[in-house]
């Protein structure tokens, strides 16, 4: 249809003509009310914004010193942050002469990695930068999302 036609067709209905389709050969315009369009847009974008999930990272802090009972506590942090959806980024910082040593820092990651393996993957593999090692986990896609409490051990008959 020509553009006049479509002006003078808008403008008795006491509408807007709005190009919705530039791109398109031909270019495809509708007879609607302006506002309402922007407001419906907008409407949909804050849906949309409010459905996304935002995906946080939690770090734990270890030393290449750090003894097994001290890391057991960190892990149990990371299995929660894991089963929550978060990522975890396990850092290992060196101080002096520890840098020395970086094979004790990677052996403490992996340990790490494989104590969470059933419910992360390896997202960045252990790598260093500077005086400090880190390796980021993520969780393992599942079917259906565990909760802190599924993982958790249930206690059995026999133990109550």
């Amino acid at each position: 249809m020509d553009t006049s036609v479509a002006m003078r067709m808008a403008r008795d209905a006491e509408l807007d003509l709005v190009e919705v389709a530039p791109n398109s050969d031909p270019p495809v315009c509708r007879i609607m009310d302006f506002g309402k369009f922007i407001y419906e847009k907008e409407k949909k974008e804050r849906e949309a914004r409010k459905a996304q999930t935002k995906i946080e990272i939690k770090e734990i802090r270890l030393r290449p010193k750090t003894n097994e009972h001290h890391r057991g506590f960190k892990t149990r942090d990371a299995r929660k942050w894991l089963l929550e959806g978060m990522k975890v980024k396990v850092t290992i910082r060196f101080r002096g002469r520890e840098i020395t040593y970086p094979e004790l820092a990677l052996e403490d990651l992996k340990e790490i990695a494989e104590e969470l393996a059933d419910i992360a993957t390896v997202e960045v593999p252990p790598s260093m930068e500077g005086r400090v090692m880190n390796m980021v986990l993520s969780p393992a896609k599942f079917s259906k999302k565990k909760t802190v409490a599924e993982a958790a051990p249930s206690a059995t008959p026999a133990e109550e």
